[in-house]
C-alpha cells in the first residue's frame, strides 16, 4: 500500500510540476553577463513550463554566496534552482575552502552556454599573431605583460594555462574589473589582455584593439572571425567559463525529467540562441550527464593550472 501511494503522489507531482512560479537565483549583481543569459533563457521557458520564473541576484564571492545556499537548501522542490557560472565549482574550490562538493552537493540540470576568453592585443604592439606572443616574450621574458580582470578569474586562469602549454613569458596583471582592464589596453598601459567578448565587440570593431585568438574550442559567434588556439595549432587548447541550471542535491527524478526536457526544447528556439549568444556565450545545450563530466574535467584541469601556476585567492 505504502509503494502505492508512493507511485501515486510521484505521478501527481509530475503531472502538477510546476504549479508555482520558480525562483532563479543568480550569483551577480543585475547587469552583468549572467543577469544577460538567464533573463532570456527564463522567458523562454516560460511558456514550456507553464509557469513564471522569478531571477533573483544573490551577490557575493563571486558567486559563491549562492552556490553555498543553495547547497545548504532543506527544500529539494524544484521551486528554487541558480543559474550558474563554472568558477564555484572548477575554480573556487582550489582557492579556498568551500561549503559544498561540486557534484554531490546539487543536483545539476544542465549546461546552458560557454564562452572563451579573447585574447586582444594593443595595436601599437610587435603582435601580430600567437606565435608573435610566444617567441618575443620568450626573447624578452621582462619585458612583456598580460591584465585580467582579476586574480583567479576565467581570463588569468586562461592566460596561465596559455602560458604553461606555450612557454610563453608573460607577467599578469590584474585589475578590479574587465572594464579597467580594458581601458587600460585601449591606452596602452598594458600590451595584451584575456578579456571577456561582450565587451571586445566594440573597441574591435573600431580599431583600438587586436583581437588573435579565442581560448574556447569553436569559433565564437560573436567574433566568428577570430581563430580558435586549437586552430592555431595548440591541439586541444580549451579555456572556458560557462553557465549552467542545477538546484539542491535530492531533486525528484519528475522535477530532473520536466527540467531537461524543458532545457532541451529551449536549445533548439533559433531566436533564444541568438540573444544568448549576442552576449558573448555560445549556446550549447547540455543534459546533467554531459554537464557533470564537463564539472569534473574543468576541476581536475583547473586544479592543475592553480598549483602549477601558484595562483592565491585574492
Amino acid at each position: 500500500m505504502a509503494l502505492v501511494l508512493a507511485l501515486g503522489a510521484n505521478a501527481a507531482f509530475a503531472q502538477g510540476y510546476p504549479a508555482k512560479p520558480v525562483h532563479i537565483l543568480i550569483g551577480y549583481a543585475p547587469g552583468g553577463s549572467a543577469d544577460a543569459g538567464v533573463r532570456p533563457l527564463a522567458r523562454a521557458l516560460e511558456p514550456i513550463l507553464g509557469q513564471p520564473l522569478i531571477i533573483e541576484n544573490r551577490p557575493g564571492n563571486a558567486g559563491g554566496v549562492a552556490m553555498e545556499y543553495m547547497a545548504k537548501s532543506a527544500s529539494p522542490d524544484g521551486y528554487t534552482l541558480y543559474y550558474f557560472d563554472s568558477g564555484p565549482l572548477t575554480v573556487a574550490p582550489h582557492l579556498s575552502k568551500v561549503g559544498y562538493e561540486s557534484v554531490a552537493s546539487f543536483t545539476h540540470l544542465g549546461h546552458v552556454c560557454g564562452s572563451g576568453s579573447l585574447l586582444v592585443v594593443h595595436p601599437a604592439t610587435p603582435f601580430r599573431s600567437v606565435a608573435d606572443i610566444v617567441d618575443i616574450s620568450r626573447r624578452e621574458p621582462e619585458k612583456w605583460s598580460y591584465g585580467t580582470s582579476g586574480i583567479g578569474g576565467p581570463h588569468h586562469l586562461s592566460g596561465e594555462y596559455f602560458k604553461s602549454v606555450t612557454g610563453a613569458k608573460l607577467l599578469h596583471v590584474p585589475y578590479k574589473g574587465g572594464g579597467p582592464a580594458m581601458t587600460e589596453l585601449m591606452g596602452g598601459q598594458i600590451p595584451m589582455l584575456f578579456s571577456s567578448l561582450g565587451p571586445a565587440v566594440g573597441p574591435a570593431k573600431s580599431g583600438k584593439i587586436r583581437p588573435l585568438a579565442v581560448t574556447s574550442l569553436q569559433r565564437s559567434a560573436a567574433f566568428p572571425e577570430v581563430p580558435t588556439m586549437d586552430e592555431l595549432g595548440l591541439k586541444g587548447f580549451d579555456s572556458t567559463a560557462w553557465y549552467g541550471l542545477l538546484g539542491p542535491a535530492g531533486l525528484p527524478r519528475e522535477v530532473i525529467s520536466r527540467w531537461t526536457d524543458a532545457l532541451a526544447k529551449a536549445g533548439k528556439d533559433r531566436a533564444l540562441v541568438e540573444q544568448i549568444n549576442a552576449t558573448g556565450c555560445d549556446t550549447e545545450v547540455l543534459p546533467p550527464a554531459q554537464t557533470v563530466e564537463k564539472i569534473r574535467t574543468d576541476f581536475a584541469k583547473w586544479g592543475r593550472v592553480v598549483r602549477e601556476a601558484n595562483i592565491r585567492a585574492d
